[in-house]
C-alpha cells in the first residue's frame, strides 16, 4: 500500500507529531508498505530518510512551520498516486488534502493531535478565547465531515471535538510509542551531570514553548525546593530562542537556577537514558491531546505528576500510575512535594505505569490504524466536489 502522510512541519523540527509520524512510518515500511511524507520546508535540507517530499514555503520565524497554499505540481501528482492519505494538521495540509485527493477519490484520514483552542491562547494571548473557539466551531465540523475518517488519540480529545460541533464518526486510536527502547533503557550516570545518587531528580521533556506551561511548573518547583533540599529539575528540550531565555530568566528570578538544569535539544535515541536516571516525570501542560512524553515516562518506569485535563488525565490513573492536580499552583505543589517525599509510592506508581504503557505499543496502534486504511481503500465511493474545490482546481490549472 502507498500511504501519504501530510503534515505542516517535519524534521528537523522536533515535536510529538513529527516523532509519531517518523515512528509510524518506520513500522509501516517494515510491514512492506511505501510511506511518503508530504510537508513544507527548505528544499536544500538533506533528509536522512527516503520519500520525504518538501514543497517550498515561507518560514514563520524559527517555529519550524512554513506558510504555503499549494504543493509543487510534481508533488501534487505524486500525492495523487497514493492509496490513502493521512493528514496530521487540519488547516494547510488539511485543505490541500481535500483539494488534491477528493477529486481522484483517495480516502483521507485526519488525526487531531492538537488542542487548537488552548494553543491559540498560549501563542496569541491577545485573541479572546471566545474568538478562537468560534473560529474552530466554524471550521472543524465541515472539515471533519469532508474527510473519510476522523481519529482522536484520546477520549478527552474526542469530547473536545464534539464541543467544536463535530458530528462525524470519530475513532479513538492512541499514538503509539516504541516501548522497547524505554523498557530496556540503560541509565546515564548521575555523576556525569553533577547529581548525587541520593538526589530526587524530576524531569520534563518536550518543547520549551508557551503552551507547555513551564512558568507554572517552575513556580511550583520553587515552592517544593524550599522544603526539599535535594530535589532537582531536569528540563529536556528546546524551543524558540526568546521563550527559552524567558524560562531560564524566570528560574534565575525565582532563585532556583542552581536546582534546574536545561539540556537543550538531545537526540531522540538518547532520551530513554536521560529518563531512566530520574525519579519522576512532571508536566504542567493542559494543552495535550495524547502526551507522548508522558507515555515515554511511564514506559521508563517513572511515576507521573500532571494537571487534570484532557490528554493527561486520559493517560494517568490518579493514585495508581501517578498523581493529578488541579490547575492551581498550591494543589500542584502539594502533590509534587508528596511525591518527592515518598520513595515507596514513586516505585509503586512507576511499576504500574510501566505495565499500563503496554496499551500504547506502536506495533499495536499501527496495526489498528492499518486496519482503518485497508477498510477505507476497499470502500471508497465517488464524491461530489464542493464549489470551492472545483474553483481551486480551475485556479491551479491556470497557475500551472
Amino acid at each position: 500500500m502507498r500511504i501519504g502522510m501530510m503534515t505542516d512541519t517535519y524534521k528537523p523540527y522536533i515535536s510529538g507529531i513529527t516523532n509519531y509520524i517518523d515512528l509510524n512510518r518506520r513500522v509501516l515500511e517494515n510491514a512492506g508498505h511505501e510511506v511518503y511524507v508530504f510537508t513544507f520546508g527548505e528544499l536544500e535540507f538533506q533528509d536522512d530518510e527516503p520519500r520525504v517530499v518538501r514543497s517550498p514555503g515561507l518560514a514563520l520565524a524559527d517555529t519550524g512551520f512554513y506558510l504555503s497554499l499549494r504543493y509543487k505540481t510534481k508533488h501534487k501528482k505524486l500525492l495523487q498516486t497514493m492509496d490513502v492519505v493521512h493528514v496530521h494538521h487540519p488547516f494547510l495540509s488539511g485543505r490541500l488534502a481535500l483539494n488534491y485527493c477528493r477529486r481522484v477519490q483517495i480516502p483521507i484520514v485526519f488525526t487531531n493531535h492538537t488542542r487548537y483552542d488552548l494553543y491559540t491562547q498560549a501563542r496569541l494571548p491577545l485573541i479572546p478565547e471566545e474568538v478562537s473557539h468560534s473560529l474552530l466551531q466554524a471550521y472543524m465540523p465541515d472539515f471533519c465531515d469532508a474527510v473519510d475518517l476522523v481519529i482522536s488519540p484520546s477520549r478527552g480529545m474526542e469530547k473536545i471535538l464534539r464541543q467544536y460541533g463535530v458530528e462525524s464518526h470519530i475513532e479513538v486510536v492512541p499514538n503509539g510509542v516504541e516501548l522497547n527502547r524505554f523498557h530496556n533503557a540503560r541509565t546515564h550516570s548521575r555523576s556525569d551531570f553533577g547529581f548525587s545518587e541520593d538526589a530526587i531528580l524530576l524531569v520534563f521533556s518536550g518543547r520549551i514553548a508557551p503552551e507547555k506551561n513551564l512558568e507554572f511548573l517552575l513556580r511550583s518547583f520553587a515552592g517544593a525546593s524550599q522544603i526539599l533540599p535535594t530535589v532537582y529539575l531536569l528540563i529536556i528540550g528546546g524551543g524558540q530562542k526568546d521563550h527559552v531565555e524567558n524560562v531560564k530568566s524566570l528560574a534565575k528570578e525565582l532563585g532556583i537556577s542552581d536546582r534546574v538544569r536545561f539540556t537543550g535539544m538531545i537526540p531522540y535515541d538518547d532520551l530513554p537514558s536521560y529518563l531512566a536516571m530520574c525519579d519522576a516525570f512532571v508536566t504542567a501542560s493542559v494543552t495535550e491531546v495524547h502526551p507522548l512524553s508522558v507515555i515515554e515516562g511511564m514506559a521508563t518506569g517513572l511515576p507521573i505528576l500532571g494537571i487534570d485535563s484532557p490528554g493527561v488525565s486520559d493517560s494517568i490513573v490518579d493514585g495508581h500510575t501517578g498523581l493529578l492536580a488541579t490547575n492551581d499552583i498550591a494543589s500542584f505543589t502539594a502533590k509534587l512535594t508528596y511525591l518527592c517525599m515518598d520513595k515507596g509510592l514513586r516505585t509503586k506508581m512507576g511499576l504500574a505505569g510501566r505495565e499500563a504503557s503496554a496499551q500504547y505499543d506502536i506495533e499495536r496502534t499501527t496495526k489498528v490504524m492499518l486496519g482503518h486504511y485497508m477498510r477505507l481503500t476497499q470502500n471508497t465511493k465517488p464524491v461530489r466536489r464542493s464549489l470551492d474545490e472545483r474553483l481551486m482546481a480551475i485556479l491551479e490549472e491556470f497557475l500551472t
